[in-house]
């Protein structure tokens, strides 16, 4: 494994706001509490302002992460941010309260595990060797633990009430960790399950499709031979045969069953074609006449800048994809869906804009996440805008698309904005 691997950063590496917010709160109110008893029921001497001017700074920063960071979840680069600071203000409350022999030192190794839980290895390694040298430096460098020089007779029984309480605080800390780790890999599980539940449906349905086409081709010929059969029977027996109102309905029948054959197999002709080659605009337009079928509003589709024409392959990943935001922009638009192509000799965009409402604005950095909740729309069905778009988004990403959601100004509603690198595109066909 290549060292630059360690620390590249990848979008699925993040750890979750709230629990790192309430993760933060319970260290920063273990330390003051911690402070206050060993400062004023203890008495024991040590630099009181100067811990408690350490510990302010770490409120502000995580009334900062809690009410200023709008996204559900702290990307890599950010949360080793907060973890290194975190790590920075350990180490300062601890190189004021006796250094490594201070039994809450055991403390100092959560921001490290949480850094192996959930982020890069990379940041996992740094936070591991600041560890290291942190402790190296307390154990040389730092003011005498309180009450020692005073009474050092009541060392070993502090030290192991200290011991004690440390001990507890990091195992609550912990716990609560283990949990909230529980609850989001649970949820990000179901949403793993969802996805592949719906790419094998788009398989199995695309396979019934193929099915049924090969059957409307293997019924062609024994279907002629009975028209071709009552025809004769027609014309031998005449028109004033008792039989003939029979006949004529067979005959009627036939040419019935042929037609509807015929469209079939003009859907599809083989089994294979969902994996066959395509245009965008085709793609598009077979989409959009499958809601047509099933809804009043207008679909327009406009290609007019649609210059690098070429063909990509058919996936499950990219019809259910794109279905799925044309189909909550139909679903949430009053009467109008605009869906615009645009291509050059590097990218290919494509514009799903609807006259709808827009996106709630508590919601829009967090689109694209599972289960999000909105304070103007209560919860978030899983067919809107929670999960239905957590997974479009993770099955158009798979074929390299890029998603921005956006407000729309030419029709006043919302606006989603797929772009691919056509080289990247033509590459995953």
């Amino acid at each position: 494994m290549r060292i630059s691997n360690l620390f590249r950063l990848r979008e699925n590496l993040n750890l979750d706001r709230k629990t790192l917010v309430i993760l933060r709160w319970i260290a920063l109110i273990g330390q003051f509490s911690t402070i206050i008893l060993v400062y004023f029921y203890l008495k024991l001497d040590f630099p009181f302002l100067f811990t408690c001017a350490i510990i302010f700074l770490g409120f502000l920063t995580n009334i900062y992460l809690q009410f200023k960071i709008k996204s559900i979840l702290v990307k890599d680069l950010n949360a080793s941010i907060y973890l290194i600071y975190d790590l920075i203000q350990l180490t300062s409350l601890l190189y004021l309260t006796g250094g490594i022999s201070n039994p809450f030192s055991i403390l100092i190794i959560i921001p490290a595990i949480v850094s192996s839980t959930f982020l890069s290895k990379g940041t996992t390694i740094i936070l591991g060797i600041l560890t290291i040298i942190f402790l190296f430096c307390l154990s040389i460098f730092h003011y005498p633990l309180p009450g020692i020089h005073n009474n050092s007779e009541t060392f070993p029984k502090l030290y192991l009430t200290g011991y004690f309480l440390a001990v507890v605080v990091g195992l609550v800390f912990l716990s609560y960790f283990g949990i909230r780790f529980s609850g989001e890999s649970k949820r990000r599980s179901d949403a793993v399950t969802k996805l592949q539940q719906v790419i094998a449906k788009e398989y199995e349905l695309e396979s019934l499709g193929g099915q049924a086409a090969a059957a409307a081709h293997s019924l062609g010929t024994p279907l002629a031979t009975i028209s071709v059969v009552a025809s004769e029977l027609k014309k031998e027996l005449g028109r004033n045969s008792e039989h003939s109102k029979d006949i004529e309905l067979l005959v009627s029948q036939t040419k019935r069953c042929g037609e509807i054959l015929k469209q079939i197999s003009k859907k599809q002709i083989k089994e294979d074609q969902f994996f066959s080659k395509t245009s965008i605009d085709s793609l598009l337009n077979e989409i959009i006449e499958s809601f047509k079928e099933t809804s009043s509003k207008k679909l327009i589709l406009n290609s007019e800048k649609y210059n690098n024409k070429f063909t990509l392959q058919r996936s499950p990943e990219l019809i259910y994809g794109l279905r799925n935001f044309i189909g909550n922009a139909v679903k949430f638009s009053r009467s109008i869906v605009e869906i615009e192509v645009k291509s050059d000799l590097t990218n290919l965009e494509v514009l799903i804009n609807d006259d709808g409402p827009g996106f709630p604005e508590d919601i829009k950095l967090n689109l694209g996440e599972p289960y999000i909740k909105s304070k103007s729309t209560k919860v978030i069905s899983n067919t809107g805008t929670g999960l239905g778009t957590f997974l479009g988004k993770t099955l158009l990403e798979r074929k390299s698309a890029r998603l921005s959601f956006l407000q729309n100004d030419k029709l006043g509603g919302a606006s989603v904005k797929i772009i691919w690198n056509i080289v990247d595109l033509k590459t995953n066909v």
